[in-house]
């Protein structure tokens, strides 16, 4: 079966989706099959134990369903946080504020922490928060697509463990899964939420999230009825369940095609070569050579620090005078796509995404192709504004 050559479309430079390998463009275009067969159940059941071993659980429960990353915070609102009690939230951009306004939505009584422009939370002001405040949980963005801000989530989970045990910690892996590492039962992390169309490779509409044995009790023990019926545990946990052993069951038919997908690329991270922790050695690599070309061309990244700064994607604040809105045309008319940036600050800068295969197989020339695009759409921008 043929797919769509690389050539037929312009190249997804943007922090999600990621452009997709062969196989996983293949499984996505095979005829549906039904839902309840052995052939799906035993993909699922695949997909299951395969997100298991990237985000690092021998045990945790995926949740694997149609939505968006977005979906993730509206189950972790729904299931583990009943109506008044406390959540502090984690805020380096502008998916901090859709996190906390989520679980807002939702009753929770939110204390919000926001890092400075371009830095993470500062480690100190958490540990002063824990102390004065019993929260029901903390959630961390890993990576803030926004901004390219990488949080040090083991730092702040030895935090929370050590000072609210009872704490749940919560981390948006959106950006962050299979593109930076994450060792979900070492840190003693309970739930990771992420999405299909980032370093998983896959195109976009699986809302994926992983949840502890402990936080599926603390569900267990909840007080007062889940005030979802969608994201629902109760109707999801029973599915998922069956799935993981290999039997059917039904309550809202899952997206067949893209589960497929979602399970070609999957096999492709934790079986093949590069190994996963290769894998992330590579984003790391390329992350680096980006933001060295990046400097090269005079342009600074949001993150201020290099160590916060996310090897799956780069922002970077354009030079003065030149606006998101002046480069990005030039970018696509030459078949590279790139991303301006979110917020009141959305024309001052761009965000470059490299994760998935771009970054894996470096016989694609993805990467060069960004570099040497942006160098010379930068210059053309700067040229048509003397």
């Amino acid at each position: 079966m043929s797919t769509p050559s690389k050539q037929s479309h312009k190249l997804l430079a943007i922090p999600g989706p990621v452009e997709l390998t062969d196989e996983v463009l293949q499984a996505l275009a095979q005829p549906p099959v039904s839902h309840v067969s052995p052939q799906f159940v035993a993909i699922f059941r695949d997909c299951i134990e395969m997100t298991r071993k990237v985000v690092g659980t021998k045990d945790g429960q995926p949740f694997i369903i149609s939505g968006s990353g977005t979906f993730g915070w509206d189950q972790v609102a729904a299931n583990l946080v009943e109506p008044g009690e406390d959540v502090l939230v984690l805020h380096t951009g502008y998916f901090g504020d859709g996190f906390r306004d989520c679980l807002r939505t939702y009753g929770a009584n939110v204390d919000e922490l926001k890092a400075k422009s371009g830095f993470p939370v500062e480690l100190h002001r958490i540990e002063s928060a824990l102390m004065v405040k019993r929260f029901k949980a903390i959630t961390i963005t890993h990576v803030d697509t926004s901004t390219g801000v990488l949080s040090d989530v083991k730092a702040i989970a030895d935090i929370v463990r050590r000072i609210s045990p009872d704490t749940l910690i919560i981390v948006d892996g959106v950006c962050s899964v299979a593109s930076e590492e994450i060792q979900m039962d070492t840190w003693g992390v309970d739930v990771v939420l992420t999405a299909s169309q980032k370093g998983l490779g896959a195109p976009p509409g699986l809302s994926i999230l992983i949840a502890s044995q402990r936080a599926i009790q603390v569900f267990a023990k909840r007080r007062s009825p889940v005030t979802s019926y969608y994201a629902s545990w109760k109707k999801w946990l029973p599915i998922m369940t069956a799935y993981g052993n290999n039997k059917p069951a039904y309550f809202g038919t899952p997206a067949v095609n893209l589960i497929k997908a979602y399970h070609a690329s999957l096999t492709q991270i934790t079986s093949a070569s590069p190994s996963l922790n290769e894998r992330l050695r590579l984003h790391k690599q390329v992350s680096q050579r980006i933001k060295a070309i990046a400097e090269q061309l005079g342009l600074r990244q949001l993150p201020q620090d290099p160590a916060h700064a996310a090897n799956g994607m780069t922002a970077l604040y354009l030079p003065d005078g030149i606006g998101a809105s002046d480069i990005l045309p030039r970018l696509a008319a030459k078949g590279v796509v790139m991303a301006g940036g979110l917020g009141d600050s959305k024309d001052k800068y761009i965000r470059i995404g490299h994760m998935g295969t771009s970054v894996v197989d470096a016989t694609r020339g993805d990467i060069d192709t960004i570099a040497s695009t942006l160098q010379v759409s930068l210059k053309e921008a700067q040229a048509a504004k003397k």
